[in-house]
């Protein structure tokens, strides 16, 4: 699903050539990124906002699922973890999505509470 594709090719990726082609094939091009402390609108801005997340861990932090994707009539849900591959879970959150079509036109990331 476009989902976990969204984790392991935009929220994962740090060349950032390489994540704006993702962001190009799977968001809409007005697509909105609403984070807990910031909203962003577009490929250039979404690709920006997680460049800077990015820059703030770990060179070997990467994103992935915590089971599948799930939705219906155009809103998605994703569980993540976050950590360095073999290492502690860092942060857990979940991303709710809508679609047009097979494209992401808003993302809400949602971080769960440190536990």
């Amino acid at each position: 699903m476009r989902m976990r594709a969204n984790l392991e090719k935009v929220f994962s990726q740090r060349d950032a050539g390489l994540r704006l082609r993702a962001i190009a094939d799977l968001y809409l091009p007005d697509a909105v990124l609403y984070e807990p402390d910031t909203v962003v609108t577009g490929h250039e801005a979404i690709s920006a906002a997680v460049d800077k997340l990015l820059s703030m861990l770990p060179a070997d932090f990467t994103f992935v699922a915590r089971g599948p994707a799930v939705g219906h009539h155009g809103i998605g849900r994703l569980h993540w973890q976050a950590g360095a591959p073999g290492g502690p879970v860092a942060v857990t959150g979940t991303d709710v999505a809508t679609f047009q079509g097979d494209r992401i036109g808003t993302l809400h990331v949602f971080l769960d509470p440190p536990a």
